[in-house]
């Protein structure tokens, strides 16, 4: 029995032992100069995160994460070279309240303002001839977003293959607009089989809470452009546009012939052109 308490103490005084030198080191640490340092400069780095807006209830525009410095990470890497060096300062991100992922019963209706940035959404009907607007855009190095219709999908599946694999993003019309229709579910397993991706994409210019509702269901987001181009592209957009505009073009022989000169503007303005993945992403 002696023994056995013997042990005990032994075992007590070694975890004892073991907290008070951990708690030494930490507290040492935090009086290092390469520590002090980094809080110091801390403050400096920080960025508030952006949450997203939510809008009438239905309608939901992307925030932006914020940054902080993680101080442990960015000490035990400066601690191996022995002095303070910003160049290795490690962060950490801070996420926004009313994340994109919570809100898939929404519309989503733009990017962040503050990113300098907009997305173009090629609208694909059944006879849609795309090849000189993704030669434009290949010229141009554009990614961008055609939304389909089942119909052009039936006779165009190596096509819709060629252009994921190109990153640019494919949205689901499913037939006619009309997401009750059962065949929805199958173009939505067939695009993200291709595009290896969790989440698609659904459209609509009107609200309508059936399609929203099947839509996000299947994790989809729903997007409702802010700017819908019908007769004047170039006209209409160079009216319109603003930080974080979707911008939704029909595929025509007009819209061919004015694309280029729509990209060299809205690159003019400063804008960055992204597909929507790009756009709406938190970070």
């Amino acid at each position: 029995m002696r023994k056995f308490f013997s042990v005990i103490g032994i075992l007590t005084l070694a975890i004892v032992s073991f907290i008070y030198t951990d708690k030494t080191m930490e507290v040492a640490k935090n009086f290092d100069e390469i520590m002090t340092t980094i809080k110091e400069v801390s403050k400096e780095y920080y960025t508030d995160p952006i949450d997203g807006m939510i809008i009438d209830n239905l309608t939901f525009v992307p925030g932006i994460s914020g940054k902080e410095v993680d101080t442990n990470n960015s000490y035990k890497k400066m601690k191996k070279f022995g002095e303070y060096n910003d160049k290795l300062l490690e962060y950490k991100e801070i996420k926004p309240k009313n994340k994109l992922e919570d809100n898939l019963d929404k519309y989503i209706i733009s990017g962040n303002p503050n990113k300098q940035m907009i997305s173009l959404i090629f609208i694909v009907n059944e006879n849609s001839n795309i090849d000189n607007i993704l030669n434009i855009l290949e010229n141009k190095n554009i990614k961008a977003n055609f939304f389909v219709d089942g119909y052009w999908l039936e006779k165009n599946n190596e096509l819709l293959t060629k252009i994921i694999n190109k990153d640019y993003i494919i949205g689901n019309l499913s037939y006619n607009m009309d997401y009750q229709n059962n065949a929805f579910a199958w173009m939505d397993t067939i695009i993200k089989r291709i595009s290896k991706e969790k989440y698609g994409f659904c459209y609509s210019e009107e609200e309508n809470i059936n399609n929203l509702q099947i839509c996000s269901m299947n994790k989809n987001f729903t997007i409702k452009p802010s700017i819908i181009v019908k007769k004047y592209p170039l006209k209409e957009i160079k009216e319109q546009i603003s930080n974080g505009s979707i911008i939704s073009i029909p595929c025509n022989q007009i819209v061919e012939q004015e694309l280029p000169t729509i990209i060299n503007y809205i690159n003019s303005r400063g804008l960055e052109i992204v597909n929507l993945k790009t756009l709406l992403r938190e970070n």
